[in-house]
C-alpha cells in the first residue's frame, strides 16, 4: 500500500478515478497512475479567447470535482472534431486506448499526436485548439489542476 505525502489522484487502467487526501493509503485493485498534487495553487487563467473552456464539452463526463481538481472521462469519435476550446488549467491526461489525435489551432495549424494505451501527458494551460481522432480509438481520463 502507498501512502502519499501529497493530496493525490488515482486513475486506474480501467478508467476509474478517485481523489486521495494527503496521508490516506491507496487501496488499488490493478494498475494505474498516481498523480501527486503539490502544496501550491495555480489559478486558472481568465478566458479572454472568445472560445468556450475545454470542459465541459459534448460527450464528456465529470467524474469528480473538489477545490484541487476536476476529473473528466472523455472518448473521441473518429472524424468528429471537438469544439474549438481554451484550456484555462494545466491538465494531466491518461490515455486508455491507441489512437492518433490531430490538434488544429484557430490559425489552421495542424499537429498529429499519436497516443498509445496508458501514455501519460502533462499539458500546460493557455492553449486553444480542436482535436480530431484520425486513427484508432481514444478515451482518456483528464485531470484538470486547479
Amino acid at each position: 500500500m502507498v501512502v502519499s505525502p501529497y493530496d493525490s489522484v488515482w486513475v486506474s487502467r480501467t478508467g476509474e478515478a478517485s481523489f486521495l487526501p494527503k496521508g490516506v493509503k491507496l487501496k488499488a485493485d490493478g494498475k494505474g497512475i498516481l498523480i501527486g498534487l503539490k502544496d501550491f495553487k495555480v489559478e486558472p487563467l481568465p478566458d479572454r479567447s472568445g472560445y468556450p473552456l475545454a470542459f465541459p464539452r459534448p460527450g464528456s463526463k465529470k467524474l469528480f470535482e473538489n477545490a484541487r481538481v476536476i476529473i473528466w472521462d472523455y472518448t473521441w469519435t473518429t472524424g468528429i472534431a471537438t469544439p474549438m476550446h481554451f484550456h484555462d488549467k494545466d491538465v494531466v491526461v491518461f490515455y486508455l486506448e491507441d489512437g492518433d489525435l490531430q490538434s488544429t489551432t484557430p490559425k489552421g495549424e495542424k499537429t498529429v499526436n499519436p497516443y498509445k494505451r496508458f501514455m501519460i501527458r502533462f499539458n500546460l494551460r493557455d492553449r486553444i485548439h480542436t482535436e480530431t481522432l484520425i486513427r484508432g480509438k481514444q478515451r482518456a481520463i483528464i485531470t484538470e489542476l486547479k
